[in-house]
């Protein structure tokens, strides 16, 4: 099976790692620097978050910006937090189980974790030793990821991508054990190591028929969630929400908000939604990765990429001639970058520790 799931990976372009998509835009990533005569001239796309949202800004700031009534319920938890003024916390801000339990800079979903009790959380506050976050979980059935931006100079933006996100589930057939019925998807079989770890008081487990199966709650890529091309569903109505949030959101022109919602038509009406994550200059349009659009292929993804590369320079550059935001240095940059590759590599070996929770 893992000779199978390395050749699906290997041959099928939606599950390519990043730098395939990267590294033939590096040259113009390079001319567009010489052009603005700076190497880090794009960290002015987004004054508000730190170093524009390059993947090392706090989440948990970064979530801050929104008006309350469209962000969880969410506490900041220091390195060395005890349990118990935790818990203090938790019933303070009146949250209840499930809650959700994540790396204040994080990535890929690594080390998002469901809590459902307190001897869980306890657990879990002992195997990550960076600040967290803990968030009362959205029980909105619906997910979805809108790419917007605005211009500084203009009062209105524009939506570039709408993925819709479908999380991956299976149906019992009242005779398979789930380990097997993971093992005989078509996608599942692709995400084993990671949901033999979620569920592996249950691999041996037979379903009845037809009963619906969660496999994760993360919506993301990496874990087995699908990105659906949801581009269809731009109009004057969607965009005009996020251009009155944008406006509410201090410092931010760029980027990829994911949100759960309760249905479409509500979300056009701005009703019944929370904003889960901001997401600055390191997002992506992620509809690109749904091979099932007719559009859809890998040059097309690097055009996407390099089209939105495109808006990136016209707003750091407006951003940059108003001294609107301040530019990093190239030390002081890379700095920044040598510190999330060390941070990285410590959330990806605690992510792949198997706790037993």
């Amino acid at each position: 099976m893992k000779f199978k799931s390395r050749f699906v990976k290997s041959t099928e372009w939606e599950h390519w790692p990043s730098f395939m998509y990267y590294a033939p835009l590096l040259p113009f990533f390079l001319y567009k620097t010489w052009k603005a005569k700076s190497l880090t001239y794009f960290s002015a796309t987004n004054p508000g978050i730190k170093m524009a949202g390059n993947g090392t800004e706090s989440k948990y700031e970064t979530l801050m910006l929104l008006p309350e009534k469209y962000r969880p319920v969410s506490i900041y938890v220091h390195p060395g937090t005890s349990a118990d003024l935790l818990l203090d916390q938790i019933r303070e801000n009146n949250i209840a189980y499930p809650l959700i339990l994540k790396p204040d800079v994080g990535f890929r979903g690594y080390m998002v974790k469901k809590i459902d009790s307190e001897k869980i959380l306890r657990a879990c506050l002992k195997h990550f030793n960076h600040p967290m976050i803990l968030q009362e979980f959205i029980d909105y059935p619906n997910e979805m990821g809108v790419f917007y931006h605005r211009l500084p100079d203009r009062e209105k933006g524009k939506i570039t991508s709408v993925t819709i996100k479908k999380y991956p589930s299976l149906n019992g057939d009242g005779q398979s054990t789930l380990k097997h019925l993971i093992e005989q998807d078509d996608r599942a079989f692709l995400y084993f190591d990671l949901l033999k770890n979620i569920h592996h008081q249950k691999l041996d487990h037979i379903y009845p028929k037809d009963e619906n199966i969660p496999l994760s709650f993360i919506g993301n890529h990496s874990k087995g969630t699908r990105f659906i091309n949801g581009n269809h569903l731009i109009n004057e109505e969607l965009t005009g929400v996020f251009d009155r949030l944008n406006h509410q959101i201090n410092g931010w022109y760029y980027g990829r908000m994911d949100l759960k919602y309760s249905s479409f038509p509500e979300l056009l009406e701005g009703k019944n939604f929370k904003v889960l994550e901001i997401n600055g200059i390191i997002s992506e349009p992620t509809h690109m990765y749904d091979p099932e659009h007719p559009e859809a292929g890998y040059f097309k993804c690097i055009e996407t990429i390099k089209d939105h590369w495109e808006i990136i320079d016209q707003i750091a550059r407006i951003n940059k001639s108003r001294s609107a935001a301040r530019v990093p240095g190239v030390r002081e940059y890379l700095k920044n970058l040598y510190w999330l590759r060390s941070y990285s590599k410590e959330l990806v070996k605690a992510n792949n520790l198997n706790l037993e929770l």
